[in-house]
């Protein structure tokens, strides 16, 4: 698989599997709790829409709390747009979250670590717009 996508694919296969943890909606919930944490690198960071620094314990500590807390939460990801390479990639996109009448949209950047398998989130900052 090319660095492009793997970088593409991880960002769809994450919001895909945050949409069914916020929904609550899995067989097994342990599974995609591993699932979802398997993607990032153990030095994480991210500075979210509101400006709050995250690390990838923080994020790890907070997803059982939201745990099917939105059930009817839909994410849709596009404009991915991506450079890469050998072994890191940047990509930015656009995320929409619409939870009943309530809409959140947000710009992201992400750097991601790439290594023979996967691409592995490094970096992450949130703009809202």
């Amino acid at each position: 698989m090319k660095n492009t996508e793997k970088i593409t694919r991880e960002i769809i296969e994450f919001h895909k599997n945050i949409e069914k943890w916020f929904q609550g909606k899995t067989e097994n919930h342990e599974a995609l709790y591993r699932t979802l944490l398997s993607g990032f690198s153990p030095e994480f960071r991210m500075i979210s829409g509101n400006g709050d620094a995250v690390t990838l314990s923080m994020l790890s500590d907070w997803l059982p709390t939201v745990f099917g807390k939105f059930p009817e939460r839909t994410i849709q990801v596009e404009n991915i747009e991506t450079n890469h390479t050998d072994y890191h990639g940047i990509a930015t996109y656009t995320e929409t979250q619409v939870t009943g009448e309530a809409i959140t949209k947000r710009k992201s950047s992400a750097v991601f670590l790439i290594n023979a398998e996967k691409a592995l989130w490094l970096h992450l900052i949130e703009q809202w717009i």
